[in-house]
């Protein structure tokens, strides 16, 4: 209490001042109109400023909810096309008469996080935050917003290890999107914007820089799903068939944000084909 006592009696004539500055200002502003009007709109203009930082936090905090939303939303709107292409294809022309365009995606969409990721090894490795308890599993393809990313590998119960293209155990089957002749995406290093499609065959017809799309023939990835632009083609060590060096859509050095893809059926349909590799692989071994 004394320490106050001290303070007023010190700077007690900047009190003073301070009190008659507030009342002068208080008259000035209210029995005024042209000096009323001018502080009204200049307290609505901070206010404003405020209210638009404050506005600016809260959409900002709110980006990764709507960024999942949207990826959601791509990887609908990608089945949608390619149902619509599939149709026109068996159709004909006329989008009149394409049946099934409204049916919901035979898979679902798991979002998830990048949280641990590397493009300088040769054979890279992504994590992300979702597991099992995700629904999750191994095997499921994993995509962004602008392409291919890879194919899960490891599941824990909150993080998964996913098998990126930029890898050499990566082997995704795709295809040239206007023609439909496929091979197989892989990687040989190097350059992590850069792939190479095998084993395409000699009678494709395709240019320069268009586009590459999964074909649908792995039950991981549905059909469609953009990879890539050919850049350049070359012929086999063999000679038998193309080898085309694609441009990847994915920005592997900045992904942040994937989607997995919940195919419903591909559990059973990766079941009967392990079910026939044994059988086969039981057959030979008894011959």
């Amino acid at each position: 209490m004394r320490n106050l006592l001290d303070f007023i009696n010190k700077y007690y004539h900047w009190l003073v001042f301070l009190v008659l500055e507030a009342c002068g200002l208080v008259l000035l502003f209210s029995y005024n109109g042209y000096q009323g009007a001018a502080w009204i709109s200049s307290a609505n203009a901070i206010a404003g400023m405020v209210f638009e930082g404050e506005s600016k936090v809260h959409s900002f905090l709110a980006l990764r909810d709507e960024n999942r939303e949207l990826q959601n939303r791509n990887m609908f709107l990608i089945h949608q096309v390619n149902m619509l292409r599939d149709e026109l294809d068996r159709q004909g022309i006329d989008t009149t008469k394409v049946p099934g365009i409204n049916d919901s995606a035979p898979y679902n969409t798991i979002a998830a996080e990048v949280v641990n990721n590397s493009i300088d090894k040769r054979d890279n490795l992504i994590t992300i935050n979702k597991g099992e308890a995700d629904g999750v599993r191994k095997d499921m393809g994993v995509v962004s917003g602008s392409g291919v990313v890879g194919i899960v590998y490891l599941t824990s119960q909150h993080y998964s290890v996913v098998i990126p293209v930029l890898s050499s155990k990566s082997s995704i089957s795709c295809k040239i999107e206007r023609t439909s002749y496929y091979g197989y995406l892989r990687w040989d290093g190097g350059w992590s914007n850069v792939a190479y499609v095998d084993e395409v065959p000699r009678h494709a017809h395709f240019k320069l820089y268009e586009r590459v799309v999964t074909s649908g023939y792995s039950s991981v990835f549905p059909p469609g799903i953009p990879v890539g632009k050919i850049l350049h083609v070359y012929n086999s060590p063999d000679g038998l068939s193309y080898r085309l060096q694609v441009q990847l859509y994915t920005d592997f050095g900045n992904l942040r944000h994937v989607t997995v893809i919940d195919n419903s059926a591909m559990h059973e349909q990766l079941q009967i084909i392990r079910a026939a590799q044994d059988s086969l692989s039981t057959n030979k071994n008894k011959d």
